[in-house]
């Protein structure tokens, strides 16, 4: 055999090997963009009633609309302010009160170090009502953004409601689920995505 052959033959049995290495980890590993199927492959939805799952998936599009926008609004919120203020905004420009209560969480989920957190940063710690107070304390800041206070205030508000029926496990009307997706077009409209 030729030195060429040589090289040939090695470069093709690699390949092969390399395409059997890639099989073998495309059966064990499911692709990078369905972490939803991983998660459901997980749960014991199948121990579960039927009727209460089904229910319970309905809402999980709501609830993913809703979390995404109150984690879009904390970062809304923390970008306008770190640009405006500075890395040190959350000490300055916060209020004495929803500080403490995002500490207290915060130390709260310290204590439980097996479990996952809520957030790197402090805003990840408050409630829907203190962003919309941490605005108002700010307006300057957002009044480029923002309608009015009142505006973010009723849709904050609204949303909230929605919020923590879901949370509680319960299930929203189709009217409830129509204000839920105003609401957050509404906010995005206004203040983007």
């Amino acid at each position: 055999m030729s030195p060429d052959d040589n090289l040939y033959a090695f470069v093709f049995r690699a390949s092969l090997a390399q395409g059997s290495v890639d099989r073998e980890l495309s059966k064990s590993t499911p692709p990078a963009g369905d972490a939803a199927g991983r998660i459901a492959e997980r749960m014991p939805m199948d121990l579960l009633d039927k009727d209460l799952v089904a229910s319970a998936l309905k809402m999980a599009h709501v609830y993913t609309a809703i979390a995404a926008f109150e984690n879009s609004a904390r970062k809304f919120i923390q970008d306008r302010m770190l640009e405006e203020v500075g890395a040190n905004w959350w000490a300055t420009n916060v209020s004495q009160t929803i500080r403490s209560e995002a500490d207290r969480r915060k130390k709260d989920e310290d204590q439980i170090r097996w479990h996952g957190t809520r957030g790197a940063s402090m805003i990840y710690f408050t409630q829907l009502a203190d962003l919309v107070t941490i605005m108002q304390n700010n307006i300057v800041m957002f009044q480029n953004h923002i309608e009015s206070i009142d505006w973010a205030r009723q849709i904050f508000k609204s949303l909230e409601r929605s919020r923590n029926v879901i949370m509680h496990s319960g299930e929203l009307s189709m009217n409830d689920m129509e204000r839920v997706a105003m609401n957050i077009r509404d906010w995005l409209r206004q203040v983007g995505g």
